[in-house]
């Protein structure tokens, strides 16, 4: 039997959205993420983080300061009685300095490898599951793996680029609402 779960964005989403941070005293949870990650893991939902990390390609910070950084969040959400999943990131971009990050691939948002590697490596049904971002990369990522979306507008996303796959399921204010709808079935 596959479980479900909600894939996460993490900047902007989980945690305040502050560019390259790696800085683990600056890191907190957004609005919502208290309340609502709680409710959807009680319901048997696993909790996984899926983002882009463009900052390694380019030489901002290295694989272990990402190391602190997810542990700061693992930590910050155990003290809510809360358990992370996985942390899965792209660390890829094009444009980058740092070889071999500094290539195309199938792993950075919008496209949806991130989501089918946590999937198949944690036996997740994707037709179960939901990706929950601040940005139409993150709902186009889960759109395209099979996972229902839930977008939460809070003034990140700025281009509000038209296509197949960038129509969340639904809108949210943050991550309290975003799990309420999830938990009512309105999506389902």
């Amino acid at each position: 039997m596959s479980d479900k779960a909600i894939f996460l964005d993490k900047d902007g989403t989980l945690i305040p959205d502050i560019p390259y941070n790696v800085d683990t005293r600056r890191i907190t949870l957004t609005k919502g993420v208290a309340r609502g990650l709680p409710l959807l893991e009680k319901e048997g939902y696993k909790l996984f983080i899926i983002s882009n990390q463009p900052g390694l390609a380019y030489g901002y910070f290295d694989e272990q300061a990402l190391e602190n950084v997810r542990k700061k969040i693992a930590l910050l959400l155990k003290q809510r009685q809360v358990n992370l999943s996985g942390f899965y990131y792209c660390p890829h971009h094009p444009e980058g300095s740092v070889a071999p990050y500094n290539r195309r691939c199938n792993c950075r948002k919008p496209l949806p490898g991130l989501i089918l590697k946590a999937a198949r490596e944690n036996n997740i049904d994707l037709d179960t599951s939901w990706m929950i971002g601040d940005i139409l990369n993150d709902v186009e990522a889960g759109k395209r793996s099979g996972c229902k979306t839930v977008l939460i507008n809070n003034g990140n996303e700025t281009e509000w680029e038209k296509g197949m796959y960038r129509v969340p399921d639904f809108i949210a204010a943050d991550l309290e609402e975003a799990a309420a709808f999830i938990l009512r079935g309105l999506g389902n």
